[in-house]
């Protein structure tokens, strides 16, 4: 099985980490071919000022004053820290910079084909009476539109699920006379200065938007579905509830029957699942409602286990799971893992699924992971034989999760620092 080659679809944080270790690999797989559309790594950290006027064609969802909200201390690749210089909730701009300095350290620049576009990625099956095996050819277009079909063994799926925004089907949109914008498009609050914008979601970036445009003075509306949030807001931000109808009037209409009006209607509402260059239904695949399925381990379709959909998972510390899952991935090519039969697999998926619904877990909240998250990647390190992640991770991860809940507006300005595997402390 020497001499793998594996083609790489996207050279965010997550390709670049697929290619790291099969450049460490040189026994087992041959240099990685990296497809990427823009002009530089980083993927969805790569800020762009002006978003283009397509908002399908904007592959960033960063915006100007954005800061992590995960410390670097947990955010990091196991074996590459961050500048322990750098403050703990970093800019985009120091993410960015940090991922350019790990495609650098580990070579991977000759290896990634930039303003490349894949257009097509297909699995071609060749079976003879003793055996079956697949290859895949993957069809790509340069910026001067020239393609070309190449020909691998593997393909790791690497395009995150940041560029495809989630537009909900709210009745009577098209009469809102306002703006209405997704968060996917929005980089910075002063344009926003006192207008009326009903924010629409209010997870991490809800919150942090919300919070952004309130310091502008704009008057904030945050509509959601959950229970009230607990924590402090400013006084510019009050809480309603979703949205459910636009009026004959351009007037919003909550759910509980109450009417309001907007200049702008900000759309924090997520993101969908998109892969245009793969024939889901010839995969054996479902994409729809927030869900790809069955993927086995959340990586692989049961019925071709050489295709690796890298960093599908929400609600996660993703550099160090787009690790775990890298690892796990190159052992099953490398047979370092036996895997099940495909019937086998598939009837885990749903047994695993079945288990979460009945936990309470709504079907298109599947793959958040949460505090499965750590059990999840021990389970790839024990299988493949890797170091699993320290238990600091899990614990300093645990505790800004609490304080981020608690105080929202100030948990960013704490410095944390690792003692040990299992020790962190604050840093003065």
């Amino acid at each position: 099985m020497s001499g793998l080659h594996v083609a790489l679809v996207g050279g965010g944080a997550a390709g670049l980490c697929a290619a790291r270790h099969i450049l460490s690999r040189s026994r087992s797989f041959s240099p990685p071919v990296l497809y990427e559309l823009s002009g530089r790594v980083g993927g969805t950290w790569c800020y762009e000022e002006q978003p283009r006027k397509s908002v399908q064609s904007v592959q960033s969802s960063m915006y100007r004053d954005l800061r992590t909200n995960l410390p670097k201390e947990v955010m990091m690749f196991p074996d590459f820290p961050f500048d322990p210089q750098l403050n703990s909730f970093l800019s985009h701009q120091e993410v960015q910079h940090y991922l350019e300095s790990y495609s650098q350290r580990y070579n991977i620049q000759p290896h990634i084909q930039f303003g490349t576009t894949v257009e097509k990625v297909k699995p071609v099956v060749m079976t003879t009476e003793a055996s079956s095996r697949t290859t895949w050819e993957v069809t790509s277009s340069d910026q001067s539109g020239v393609q070309k079909t190449e020909s691998f063994d593997a393909v790791f799926i690497c395009t995150g699920h940041y560029s495809d925004p989630h537009m909900p089907q709210i009745p009577g949109m098209d009469r809102f006379k306002g703006s209405v914008l997704h968060s996917h498009s929005y980089r910075v609050p002063e344009p926003f200065s006192g207008l009326s914008v009903v924010v629409l979601g209010a997870g991490a970036s809800g919150v942090d938007i919300s919070i952004e445009l309130a310091k502008v003075g704009a008057q904030v509306s945050l509509a959601h579905r959950q229970p009230p949030l607990a924590f402090p807001l400013p006084s510019g931000i009050q809480q309603v509830g979703p949205v459910v109808a636009i009026q004959e009037d351009g007037s919003l209409r909550f759910q509980d029957g109450s009417v309001g009006v907007a200049d702008v209607l900000l759309l924090c509402t997520g993101y969908n699942f998109s892969f245009p260059f793969l024939d889901a239904a010839q995969l054996g695949l479902e994409v729809k409602d927030h869900m790809v399925t069955p993927l086995y381990c959340h990586l692989m379709p049961p019925a071709f286990p050489s295709l690796f959909i890298i960093g599908i998972c929400k609600i996660i510390c993703p550099f160090p799971h787009f690790d775990c899952q890298v690892q796990f991935s190159l052992a099953v090519l490398d047979g370092s893992v036996t895997l099940p039969s495909g019937a086998q697999m598939e009837d885990e998926v749903r047994r695993e699924q079945q288990q979460r619904l009945e936990r309470g877990v709504e079907r298109r909240h599947l793959l958040r992971l949460g505090e499965d998250q750590w059990e999840y990647c021990h389970l790839l390190a024990r299988s493949a034989g890797f170091s699993p992640l320290p238990p600091v991770t899990r614990s300093l991860y645990e505790e800004v999760w609490r304080q981020r809940r608690l105080h929202p507006q100030r948990y960013r300005q704490v410095n944390y620092r690792l003692l040990s595997d299992t020790q962190w402390a604050l840093r003065e």
